[in-house]
């Protein structure tokens, strides 16, 4: 059966009223997150169907091709890519965390002991670990704002710069890691294999890493750590002692996903093999008592008590279990639940998103944009990457949450790159860079606000009773420790700027998409 042509679209007002759908919503999304410091993704599900509404008032014509549109846009390949991968990463982030892989790098930077001056780099480094493993810089700085920081403090770690060092970490994994939805985002966009852009992207982050550690270094022994007064406290061992080191283990199946990833593997079966080893060792480090992790903490079925629930609970379920509960309590839970539903609200907002790119497509809005940037900005092909590099850096600088920012701006980055031959993997390297940074640079940045969350919920907390309101970290403070971001940002302006790294679609190809 033939494919049936793209519908063209005519609009009042010309071609650039096509993007009035996205333009309406990121002018909601700078006003909801920026300026009203909401970060509800379901929220910018509003935004954006009340932008389609809106579109649809400008059209010229039947009413219907719009529909048609819309409908073809949600179906598209990428749209459904970003889903499936979404899903799968997001069950994988969970089980790994469920299995106390948080309490492992805890434990791991308080026995080193490292002291005050040293810490902020290696908090850096290990909530880049974090992040690159679970593929969420959200839930790093969480995270590590929860446990680490508050550790930091007594040692003596400059505050200030240890949050900063925490956001650079998740900067880091939100940037580099496959089971990141940002790299998902950059990579499908693009038309390009997840595991080959971050195998490409490794040079542009290590650069930018090793500048932000030698940043810490150079700060962490320089600027002065304590709070007024506040003496410096050991507390090595007790935080040690309360955190176990078995989490640890799930490196091992973070490796597994990377290195399935970047060998070109389908990014469900490297997923899938890494839920599959971390719920393994998280039933065997459970069954021995190493960690605090039951069968039911990745599959729990919360049923009504009756006969049949009773006759249920009683079977011995691999990889399950089965509660009775009183019939308010009923639902399902796990790691394995909530790390595939906690994504669902992004999931509906990426149909609705490429469904808006999918209108300005077919209303003329790319070519037109295209025509006036190509002839009077981006005339070469260092002057195209430089307005791509400034273009999603202005977008996430003002759309606070990232993976909404990326999935605005990735059709325009798509079709200036493919105008001047460039290959998809130094695209998506360019569309994720400032999209990865720049949420956990700004003080509206969700990523800046959700560890800021996390501070709060620190004070007059039971295990932290000594840390007062006083002692909270200014969200506007922060911005000039987030080094990795910055140093991501200006590795990117500096390779537009002399081609390094760059590379053209004759240069190589990348089979993702037909295997998905």
């Amino acid at each position: 059966m033939p494919e049936e042509p793209d519908i063209e679209l005519s609009f009042r007002g010309g071609r650039l009223v096509s993007a009035l759908p996205i333009a309406l919503f990121i002018a909601w999304a700078i006003f909801q997150s920026g300026i009203l410091g909401i970060g509800d993704t379901t929220g910018l599900v509003a935004g954006m169907l009340t932008g389609l509404i809106v579109g649809l008032l400008f059209v010229r014509g039947d009413w219907k091709d719009y529909a048609d549109v819309v409908f073809a846009g949600m179906t598209r390949r990428v749209a459904a890519t970003a889903v499936v991968a979404w899903l799968w990463a997001g069950m994988f982030a969970e089980t790994i965390q469920v299995g106390g892989f948080v309490d492992g790098l805890v434990w791991a930077a308080t026995v080193l002991n490292v002291g005050p001056g040293l810490f902020p780099a290696v908090t850096f480094l290990l909530a880049a670990l974090l992040a690159t493993g679970i593929g969420t810089g959200y839930g790093t700085a969480i995270a590590f704002t929860s446990l680490v920081f508050p550790a930091g403090l007594l040692l003596g770690a400059n505050p200030v710069l240890l949050f900063g060092a925490i956001l650079s970490g998740a900067v880091f994994g939100d940037n580099l890691a496959p089971v990141s939805d940002t790299t998902i985002v950059s990579a499908v966009t693009q038309d390009a294999d997840i595991g080959g852009v971050v195998a490409s992207r490794v040079k542009y982050a290590v650069v930018a890493a090793t500048l932000a550690i030698a940043a810490y270094l150079v700060a962490g022994f320089g600027i002065p750590g304590v709070w007024g007064g506040m003496p410096y406290v050991d507390v090595a061992g007790e935080v040690s002692a309360s955190v176990s080191p078995w989490g640890l283990v799930h490196l091992l199946d973070i490796a597994v996903v990377i290195a399935l990833a970047v060998r070109g593997r389908h990014i469900i079966e490297a997923v899938s093999w890494g839920l599959l080893l971390a719920a393994a060792f998280n039933v065997a480090l459970g069954a021995a008592n190493l960690v605090d992790v039951s069968v039911g903490s990745m599959l729990l079925f919360s049923a009504p008590q009756n006969g049949l629930t009773q006759a249920v609970e009683a079977l011995p379920l691999l990889g399950a279990v089965v509660e009775t509960v009183p019939a308010g309590q009923v639902g399902v839970g796990g790691s394995v639940y909530s790390g595939a539903a906690g994504f669902f609200p992004l999931i509906v907002l990426t149909l609705l998103l490429v469904a808006g790119a999918e209108v300005m497509r077919a209303g003329g809005g790319f070519d037109a944009i295209q025509e006036l940037v190509i002839d009077r900005v981006a005339t070469t092909v260092r002057r195209a990457e430089t307005t791509m590099v400034v273009g999603t850096a202005l977008v996430n600088a003002t759309v606070t949450i990232n993976t909404a920012a990326e999935i605005a701006i990735a059709p325009y980055v798509a079709t200036l790159g493919k105008r001047f031959n460039i290959n998809g993997y130094r695209r998506a390297n360019i569309l994720d860079a400032n999209t990865s940074a720049l949420g956990y640079i700004f003080p509206w940045g969700g990523g800046l606000l959700a560890g800021y969350g996390a501070m709060q919920g620190l004070v007059g907390g039971e295990a932290t009773p000594w840390f007062t309101a006083e002692m909270l970290v200014n969200p506007a403070s922060v911005f000039p420790y987030v080094f990795h971001g910055w140093f991501l940002v200006a590795v990117f302006l500096f390779a537009a700027w002399t081609g390094y790294g760059r590379e053209y679609v004759s240069d190589r190809t990348s089979e993702e998409v037909s295997r998905v």
